[in-house]
Protein backbone atom coordinates (compact mmCIF):
# COMPACT_ATOMS: atom_id res chain seq x y z
CA UNK A 1 0.00 0.00 0.00
CA UNK A 2 1.69 3.04 -1.11
CA UNK A 3 0.58 6.95 -1.02
CA UNK A 4 2.13 8.74 -3.85
CA UNK A 5 1.45 12.11 -3.39
CA UNK A 6 1.62 14.21 -7.02
CA UNK A 7 0.80 17.67 -6.12
CA UNK A 8 1.24 19.73 -2.68
CA UNK A 9 0.53 22.86 -3.35
CA UNK A 10 -1.93 25.05 -2.24
CA UNK A 11 -4.06 27.45 -4.71
CA UNK A 12 -0.87 28.45 -6.90
CA UNK A 13 1.61 25.73 -7.89
CA UNK A 14 5.39 26.75 -7.97
CA UNK A 15 8.57 25.15 -9.60
CA UNK A 16 8.45 22.30 -6.68
CA UNK A 17 4.81 22.01 -5.86
CA UNK A 18 2.04 20.84 -8.17
CA UNK A 19 -1.40 21.39 -7.90
CA UNK A 20 -3.28 19.10 -5.18
CA UNK A 21 -3.11 15.56 -5.69
CA UNK A 22 -2.55 12.21 -4.46
CA UNK A 23 -2.61 8.42 -5.44
CA UNK A 24 -3.52 5.69 -3.39
CA UNK A 25 -2.13 2.07 -4.84
CA UNK A 26 -3.16 -0.47 -3.73
CA UNK A 27 -5.31 -3.69 -3.96
CA UNK A 28 -4.35 -3.89 -7.36
CA UNK A 29 -5.56 -0.22 -8.40
CA UNK A 30 -5.02 3.58 -7.87
CA UNK A 31 -7.08 5.49 -6.95
CA UNK A 32 -6.88 9.43 -6.98
CA UNK A 33 -7.57 11.77 -4.39
CA UNK A 34 -7.96 15.10 -5.85
CA UNK A 35 -7.26 15.95 -9.45
CA UNK A 36 -5.29 19.57 -9.42
CA UNK A 37 -3.86 20.77 -12.96
CA UNK A 38 -1.25 18.88 -14.58
CA UNK A 39 -2.05 15.55 -12.87
CA UNK A 40 -2.04 13.44 -15.75
CA UNK A 41 2.29 14.67 -16.07
CA UNK A 42 3.20 14.42 -12.79
CA UNK A 43 1.59 10.76 -13.21
CA UNK A 44 3.70 10.37 -16.23
CA UNK A 45 6.93 11.16 -14.44
CA UNK A 46 6.67 8.27 -12.21
CA UNK A 47 5.29 6.13 -14.90
CA UNK A 48 1.40 5.79 -13.07
CA UNK A 49 -1.01 5.19 -16.03
CA UNK A 50 -3.99 6.94 -15.83
CA UNK A 51 -5.48 3.86 -17.66
CA UNK A 52 -5.41 1.99 -14.24
CA UNK A 53 -6.93 4.93 -12.30
CA UNK A 54 -10.94 3.50 -12.31
CA UNK A 55 -12.08 6.14 -8.80
CA UNK A 56 -11.40 9.36 -8.22
CA UNK A 57 -12.62 11.40 -5.18
CA UNK A 58 -12.77 15.39 -5.59
CA UNK A 59 -12.87 16.86 -2.03
CA UNK A 60 -14.49 20.36 -3.41
CA UNK A 61 -14.72 22.58 -6.04
CA UNK A 62 -11.99 24.83 -6.24
CA UNK A 63 -10.00 24.80 -9.44
CA UNK A 64 -7.01 23.45 -7.73
CA UNK A 65 -8.17 19.98 -6.50
CA UNK A 66 -9.84 19.31 -9.81
CA UNK A 67 -9.22 21.08 -13.38
CA UNK A 68 -7.01 18.17 -13.81
CA UNK A 69 -10.04 16.09 -14.87
CA UNK A 70 -10.59 17.52 -18.20
CA UNK A 71 -7.28 16.79 -19.75
CA UNK A 72 -6.86 13.42 -17.77
CA UNK A 73 -10.49 12.48 -19.32
CA UNK A 74 -9.44 13.52 -22.59
CA UNK A 75 -6.25 11.53 -22.53
CA UNK A 76 -7.94 8.02 -21.43
CA UNK A 77 -10.51 8.88 -24.29
CA UNK A 78 -7.42 9.06 -26.73
CA UNK A 79 -5.99 6.27 -25.70
CA UNK A 80 -8.87 4.54 -26.50
CA UNK A 81 -9.90 3.48 -22.80
CA UNK A 82 -13.19 1.34 -22.48
CA UNK A 83 -13.45 1.06 -18.64
CA UNK A 84 -15.88 3.09 -16.82
CA UNK A 85 -14.40 6.06 -14.62
CA UNK A 86 -16.33 6.64 -11.43
CA UNK A 87 -15.52 10.45 -9.90
CA UNK A 88 -17.54 11.18 -6.57
CA UNK A 89 -17.27 14.56 -5.11
CA UNK A 90 -19.44 17.13 -2.97
CA UNK A 91 -22.78 18.74 -4.52
CA UNK A 92 -21.99 20.40 -8.03
CA UNK A 93 -20.10 16.87 -9.12
CA UNK A 94 -22.38 16.11 -11.55
CA UNK A 95 -23.08 19.19 -13.54
CA UNK A 96 -19.30 19.96 -13.24
CA UNK A 97 -18.89 16.42 -15.20
CA UNK A 98 -21.16 16.91 -17.97
CA UNK A 99 -19.67 20.25 -18.58
CA UNK A 100 -16.19 18.19 -18.60
CA UNK A 101 -17.27 15.97 -21.20
CA UNK A 102 -18.92 18.20 -23.41
CA UNK A 103 -15.78 20.57 -23.22
CA UNK A 104 -13.79 20.79 -26.42
CA UNK A 105 -13.87 18.44 -29.42
CA UNK A 106 -13.22 14.79 -28.79
CA UNK A 107 -14.53 11.65 -28.60
CA UNK A 108 -15.16 9.97 -25.29
CA UNK A 109 -14.80 6.46 -25.58
CA UNK A 110 -15.73 5.66 -22.14
CA UNK A 111 -18.44 5.73 -19.47
CA UNK A 112 -18.30 8.40 -17.22
CA UNK A 113 -19.91 8.04 -13.51
CA UNK A 114 -20.21 10.73 -11.50
CA UNK A 115 -21.47 10.94 -7.37
CA UNK A 116 -22.28 13.21 -5.10
CA UNK A 117 -21.94 12.45 -1.56
CA UNK A 118 -21.98 14.35 1.61
CA UNK A 119 -21.12 11.25 4.38
CA UNK A 120 -21.40 7.36 4.72
CA UNK A 121 -20.09 4.50 2.86
CA UNK A 122 -19.28 5.66 -0.82
CA UNK A 123 -17.60 2.66 -1.91
CA UNK A 124 -16.55 -1.00 -0.85
CA UNK A 125 -15.25 -4.30 -1.76
CA UNK A 126 -14.49 -7.69 0.14
CA UNK A 127 -10.80 -5.36 0.51
CA UNK A 128 -11.73 -2.47 1.42
CA UNK A 129 -14.54 0.37 2.13
CA UNK A 130 -13.85 4.11 1.53
CA UNK A 131 -16.36 6.31 3.67
CA UNK A 132 -16.64 10.63 3.54
CA UNK A 133 -17.30 13.21 5.67
CA UNK A 134 -17.78 16.79 5.65
CA UNK A 135 -15.85 19.34 6.94
CA UNK A 136 -15.61 23.19 7.84
CA UNK A 137 -14.25 25.32 4.50
CA UNK A 138 -15.09 28.06 2.70
CA UNK A 139 -17.43 25.93 0.36
CA UNK A 140 -18.43 22.44 0.84
CA UNK A 141 -15.53 20.23 1.47
CA UNK A 142 -14.96 16.18 1.86
CA UNK A 143 -12.62 14.63 3.97
CA UNK A 144 -11.97 10.84 2.76
CA UNK A 145 -11.06 7.27 4.63
CA UNK A 146 -9.92 3.63 3.14
CA UNK A 147 -10.20 1.04 5.43
CA UNK A 148 -8.72 -2.43 5.05
CA UNK A 149 -10.42 -5.69 5.75
CA UNK A 150 -8.80 -7.33 7.58
CA UNK A 151 -9.60 -11.35 7.97
CA UNK A 152 -8.47 -12.88 11.59
CA UNK A 153 -5.40 -14.90 11.39
CA UNK A 154 -6.06 -18.39 10.69
CA UNK A 155 -5.05 -20.57 14.04
CA UNK A 156 -3.72 -23.89 11.60
CA UNK A 157 -2.87 -25.60 14.79
CA UNK A 158 -6.17 -25.62 16.25
CA UNK A 159 -7.52 -26.46 12.74
CA UNK A 160 -5.40 -29.94 12.45
CA UNK A 161 -6.14 -30.62 16.32
CA UNK A 162 -9.87 -30.80 15.01
CA UNK A 163 -9.14 -33.45 12.52
CA UNK A 164 -8.77 -31.18 9.19
CA UNK A 165 -5.70 -31.71 7.05
CA UNK A 166 -4.08 -28.29 5.08
CA UNK A 167 -6.11 -28.16 1.67
CA UNK A 168 -9.41 -26.75 0.49
CA UNK A 169 -11.44 -26.58 3.70
CA UNK A 170 -8.15 -24.67 5.05
CA UNK A 171 -9.27 -22.13 2.60
CA UNK A 172 -13.35 -22.22 3.23
CA UNK A 173 -12.73 -21.75 7.02
CA UNK A 174 -10.78 -18.39 6.85
CA UNK A 175 -13.76 -17.32 4.11
CA UNK A 176 -16.14 -17.87 7.08
CA UNK A 177 -17.55 -20.98 5.52
CA UNK A 178 -17.71 -23.95 7.61
CA UNK A 179 -17.16 -27.31 6.95
CA UNK A 180 -17.14 -31.42 7.61
CA UNK A 181 -15.03 -33.38 9.17
CA UNK A 182 -15.74 -36.92 9.90
CA UNK A 183 -19.58 -36.35 10.77
CA UNK A 184 -18.68 -33.19 13.09
CA UNK A 185 -19.12 -29.20 11.83
CA UNK A 186 -16.36 -27.29 12.36
CA UNK A 187 -17.32 -23.47 12.29
CA UNK A 188 -14.76 -20.36 11.33
CA UNK A 189 -14.94 -19.16 14.46
CA UNK A 190 -13.09 -22.49 15.99
CA UNK A 191 -9.67 -21.85 14.45
CA UNK A 192 -10.02 -18.08 13.69
CA UNK A 193 -8.44 -15.58 16.16
CA UNK A 194 -9.49 -12.56 16.93
CA UNK A 195 -10.35 -9.67 14.40
CA UNK A 196 -7.24 -7.76 13.13
CA UNK A 197 -7.74 -4.11 12.52
CA UNK A 198 -6.65 -3.38 8.85
CA UNK A 199 -5.13 -0.13 7.64
CA UNK A 200 -7.03 2.84 8.14
CA UNK A 201 -5.68 6.04 5.71
CA UNK A 202 -7.29 9.33 6.08
CA UNK A 203 -7.37 12.75 3.56
CA UNK A 204 -8.74 15.94 4.73
CA UNK A 205 -8.57 18.14 1.73
CA UNK A 206 -9.08 21.54 2.53
CA UNK A 207 -10.18 22.27 5.76
CA UNK A 208 -10.74 24.23 9.24
CA UNK A 209 -9.69 21.80 12.20
CA UNK A 210 -12.93 20.73 13.28
CA UNK A 211 -14.02 18.20 15.58
CA UNK A 212 -15.62 16.11 12.30
CA UNK A 213 -11.94 15.68 11.43
CA UNK A 214 -10.95 14.48 14.76
CA UNK A 215 -13.86 11.70 14.35
CA UNK A 216 -13.65 11.23 11.37
CA UNK A 217 -9.48 10.70 11.48
CA UNK A 218 -9.57 8.42 14.66
CA UNK A 219 -7.08 5.49 15.12
CA UNK A 220 -5.62 6.14 11.24
CA UNK A 221 -2.66 4.98 10.33
CA UNK A 222 -2.01 7.57 8.39
CA UNK A 223 -3.57 11.44 7.83
CA UNK A 224 -3.13 13.31 5.64
CA UNK A 225 -3.75 16.88 6.70
CA UNK A 226 -4.15 20.46 4.97
CA UNK A 227 -1.51 22.93 6.28
CA UNK A 228 -1.52 25.97 4.50
CA UNK A 229 -0.38 28.45 7.22
CA UNK A 230 2.67 28.61 10.03
CA UNK A 231 1.05 29.28 13.42
CA UNK A 232 1.68 32.59 13.00
CA UNK A 233 -1.08 32.67 10.12
CA UNK A 234 -3.94 31.52 12.51
CA UNK A 235 -6.04 34.19 11.84
CA UNK A 236 -5.98 33.81 8.35
CA UNK A 237 -6.20 30.70 8.05
CA UNK A 238 -9.29 30.67 10.33
CA UNK A 239 -10.81 33.23 8.08
CA UNK A 240 -10.38 31.33 4.69
CA UNK A 241 -11.68 28.17 5.58
CA UNK A 242 -7.87 26.39 6.06
CA UNK A 243 -5.37 25.23 8.60
CA UNK A 244 -2.08 25.84 10.49
CA UNK A 245 0.56 23.53 11.07
CA UNK A 246 -0.15 23.58 14.85
CA UNK A 247 -3.89 22.78 13.67
CA UNK A 248 -3.17 19.69 11.91
CA UNK A 249 -0.89 18.71 14.51
CA UNK A 250 -3.82 18.90 17.40
CA UNK A 251 -6.12 17.06 15.26
CA UNK A 252 -3.42 14.34 14.79
CA UNK A 253 -3.16 14.13 18.58
CA UNK A 254 -7.04 14.46 19.53
CA UNK A 255 -7.77 11.40 16.82
CA UNK A 256 -4.59 9.18 18.21
CA UNK A 257 -3.54 8.83 15.01
CA UNK A 258 -0.03 6.91 14.04
CA UNK A 259 1.61 9.25 11.50
CA UNK A 260 0.68 12.86 10.25
CA UNK A 261 1.76 13.96 6.43
CA UNK A 262 1.24 17.81 5.81
CA UNK A 263 0.38 18.68 2.99
CA UNK A 264 -1.29 21.94 0.81
CA UNK A 265 1.67 24.29 1.79
CA UNK A 266 1.19 27.99 0.56
CA UNK A 267 3.64 29.08 -1.69
CA UNK A 268 5.11 31.10 1.22
CA UNK A 269 6.87 28.71 2.15
CA UNK A 270 10.09 27.58 0.28
CA UNK A 271 11.42 26.13 2.81
CA UNK A 272 9.26 23.82 4.93
CA UNK A 273 10.88 23.13 7.96
CA UNK A 274 9.18 25.89 10.09
CA UNK A 275 5.76 24.08 9.73
CA UNK A 276 7.58 20.59 10.73
CA UNK A 277 9.12 21.61 13.47
CA UNK A 278 5.86 23.64 14.87
CA UNK A 279 3.48 20.05 14.32
CA UNK A 280 6.43 18.31 16.41
CA UNK A 281 6.34 20.46 19.01
CA UNK A 282 2.54 18.70 19.04
CA UNK A 283 2.44 15.54 17.66
CA UNK A 284 5.43 13.45 17.03
CA UNK A 285 5.49 11.42 13.80
CA UNK A 286 5.29 14.33 11.74
CA UNK A 287 6.45 13.96 7.35
CA UNK A 288 6.22 17.14 5.44
CA UNK A 289 5.05 15.88 1.66
CA UNK A 290 6.59 16.47 -1.24
CA UNK A 291 6.00 16.18 -4.60
CA UNK A 292 7.10 12.48 -6.12
CA UNK A 293 7.42 11.77 -2.57
CA UNK A 294 6.24 7.81 -1.90
CA UNK A 295 4.93 6.73 1.28
CA UNK A 296 4.07 3.00 2.39
CA UNK A 297 1.83 2.28 4.79
CA UNK A 298 2.86 -0.72 6.61
CA UNK A 299 0.33 -2.98 8.25
CA UNK A 300 -0.10 -3.37 11.79
CA UNK A 301 0.34 -6.51 13.71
Amino acid sequence: MELIFLGTSSALPTNKRNHSAMALKAYGEIMLFDCGEGTQRQMARLKLSPMKVNQIFITHLHGDHFLGLPGMIQSMAFRGRKDPLHIYGPEGMIKTVEHIKNLGYYSLSFPIHAYEINEGVISETEEYIIKCCLTQHSIPNLAYSVEEKRSPRFQKDKAMELGLKPGPDFGKLQRGISVEVDGKIIKPEQVLGEERRGRKIVYSGDTCPCPEMVHFAFHANVLIHESTFEASQEDKALKTGHSTSTHAAMVAKEAEVSELILSHMSTRYRDSDILQKEAKKIFDKVTVAEDFMIFEVKKDD
